[in-house]
């Protein structure tokens, strides 16, 4: 059992190099490069968040299989090049991960999620390392909002109570008014900015998940909407013929409908 990890990681590097043989392979995937596989990684990575919110173990397996097979067709591509290979790989995260948890591989002491956090950053940052490096730039913004704003806190540039940062969505939503009023279209966007990551700021201070907290608001919206639609098209009628004040009445009814759901699961 010890050693089936590994004999299966080295089917799944023999199925790769298979599909990237020059005079054997598979056409298209002779034709990628690290560029074009990208948004490949994106997508998997968006799937295994599904299947983990749908409580799904098997699409959870089946979603960490495709990410794994983007993470060996990486290392073969750079393999072919001479860059690093699969193994290389494996064994920076092993000695990264044995550096930054000293308190399970050393003789420090920290034992609450807090004070480890706080030392993983310190490390970081005595390396040489700026304070807001890693933070990858095309993460989704209200998750890169999050992240810069937790690694600003960690060397104290941070409100220290959750009612500052009330008072900065208050003053944000001012300036954005004034910007709307002016009409510049630049300024409203530079004022809807601030204004989402103050409120991103506080999401993060009362320990809630912004970016979750929106994906599951989404849900709510379809949800919503979808008993508009449905309702309407039982009485052989779209969206677009019914009036606001129609749909509007769905809506709440729909909202009304959900909050007697919750609460007799409670």
């Amino acid at each position: 059992m010890t050693d089936r990890p590994n004999a299966s990681i080295g089917r799944l590097q023999d199925i790769v190099r298979a599909l990237r043989d020059p005079q054997t392979g598979c056409p298209w995937d002779l034709r990628q490069d690290h560029r074009s596989m990208a948004r490949h990684l994106i997508e998997e990575s968006y799937e295994i968040i599904d299947a983990i919110e749908a409580g799904q173990p098997q699409d959870l397996k089946d979603e960490l299989g495709d990410l794994a097979f983007q993470i060996v067709f990486h290392a073969q591509l750079a393999d072919e090049r001479g860059d690093f290979d699969l193994q290389d790989i494996i064994d920076a995260i092993c000695a990264k991960m044995i550096e930054r948890h000293p308190h399970v591989f050393g003789d420090e002491t920290q034992r609450d999620a807090q004070s480890v956090r706080q030392a993983w950053e310190a490390r970081k940052q005595a390396s040489g390392r700026r304070v807001l490096a890693g933070v990858p730039r095309h993460m989704p913004a209200l998750q890169r909002a999050e992240r810069l704003t937790s690694k600003a806190a960690t060397v104290g540039f941070d409100w220290d109570h959750h009612r500052h940062v009330l008072d900065k969505i208050d003053e944000e939503l001012v300036e954005l008014k004034e910007a709307i009023e002016g009409g510049d279209k630049g300024e409203i966007e530079d004022e809807l900015g601030d204004a989402l990551f103050a409120l991103v700021n506080l999401a993060r201070h009362m320990g809630v998940d912004a970016e979750a907290a929106l994906r599951s608001t989404n849900d709510k919206f379809t949800r919503r909407f979808n008993h508009i639609e449905d309702t309407l098209q039982d009485q052989g009628r779209h969206p677009r013929d019914a009036s606001l004040e129609e749909m509007d009445a769905l809506w709440n009814q729909a909202k009304a409908a959900q909050k007697e759901a919750v609460a007799k699961t409670e």
